[in-house]
């Protein structure tokens, strides 16, 4: 049976639910998009708080940087010099995106979850551009 009541939730109960449905989109995230399952644990933990959302989505983010530098040297290495520059160019200009667009969601008056979302789209994005750059590296290697 469910408790409605006939008040309006609070801001704590609010945000409460809002970290509730983040962890849970990170949980799917973790299978759909390419994070570790280290994550998708640390994530998924009935315990954790705010803070260790952060912890998680650090650790995360090493792991998915690593991998992004990885596949950066080793498509680095199957271009041609002019090629490279133009991979150089892009590579800045997606930086500077990924910094404008996850810093655009760490709203100051979105509370405590913000900087969780600005944090976890910082580490989406960055999983994201080490399996672009890995498949290209991979196709161009197959040339």
């Amino acid at each position: 049976m469910a408790l409605i009541t006939q008040f309006p939730p609070t801001r704590y109960e609010k945000a409460l639910f809002s970290a509730l449905l983040l962890c849970a989109s990170f949980a799917a995230q973790a299978d759909e998009k390419l994070l570790s399952r280290q994550y998708g644990a640390c994530i998924d933990r009935p315990d954790v708080t705010t803070a260790g959302m952060h912890d998680c989505i650090a650790v995360e983010t090493a792991r998915q940087d690593k991998s992004l530098n990885t596949a950066y040297k080793s498509l680095q290495q199957a271009l041609s010099p002019t090629r490279r520059a133009k991979l150089l160019d892009a590579q800045r200009a997606w930086l500077k995106f990924r910094e404008a667009n996850c810093g655009f969601q760490a709203d100051p008056d979105g509370g405590t979850i913000a900087g969780v979302n600005a944090s976890a789209c910082f580490m989406q994005m960055t999983a994201d551009r080490a399996r672009e750059l890995s498949d290209f590296a991979a196709e161009a290697a197959g040339r």
